[in-house]
């Protein structure tokens, strides 16, 4: 009587596919469908640990850490200065599920800068605002404004004799 042997059983070719589609560990460059762009470290498919997103659309450029998606610990936000033709620095600092929280340095022009806490991507607890025209407020922050106690420091204009 013969003997036959049963052929080991293959996974059907999607199932190998989705396997090495799968994100664990260092990836050298993964593009989205829309133009974005990740290179960086993942964890079960999430953006996690060290890593770069660049954003297409807008041109925006962070650099930092990931947690399990979002951007959570020490990053650096940049984006694109057309006059310029660099980039430019938007934010440095500290993130919490995908918002600005802790300390961090946020830059909205040239001479205009906020360097302090964050919270939910608002300024809040202590912080100092450097003004454009060289005014600067130093002190407490709540909601994006300053709240309680502060000092608001004017620089003299001098009229030309």
């Amino acid at each position: 009587m013969p003997i036959s042997k049963c052929p080991p059983k293959s996974q059907p070719p999607w199932k190998e596919w989705d396997q090495k589609a799968q994100k664990n560990g260092l990836r050298h460059q993964v593009h989205a469908v829309n133009g974005d762009r990740y290179v960086g470290e993942w964890k079960d498919n999430m953006k996690h640990g060290k890593g770069t997103q660049i954003w297409k659309k807008k041109g925006t450029i962070y650099e930092g850490d990931w947690k399990f998606g979002k951007r959570d610990g020490y990053g650096t936000l940049s984006r694109p200065d057309k006059e310029k033709g660099k980039y430019r620095k938007v934010y440095s600092g500290w993130w919490k599920g995908d918002k600005k929280s802790g300390y961090g340095i946020q830059f909205y022009g040239p001479n205009e800068y906020y360097e302090g806490e964050w919270c939910s991507d608002q300024r809040c607890g202590w912080g100092r605002m450097y003004y454009s025209n060289g005014d600067i407020y130093e002190g407490q922050w709540w909601n994006d404004k300053p709240d309680g106690e502060g000092m608001q420091r004017l620089r003299l204009h001098s009229s030309g004799s």
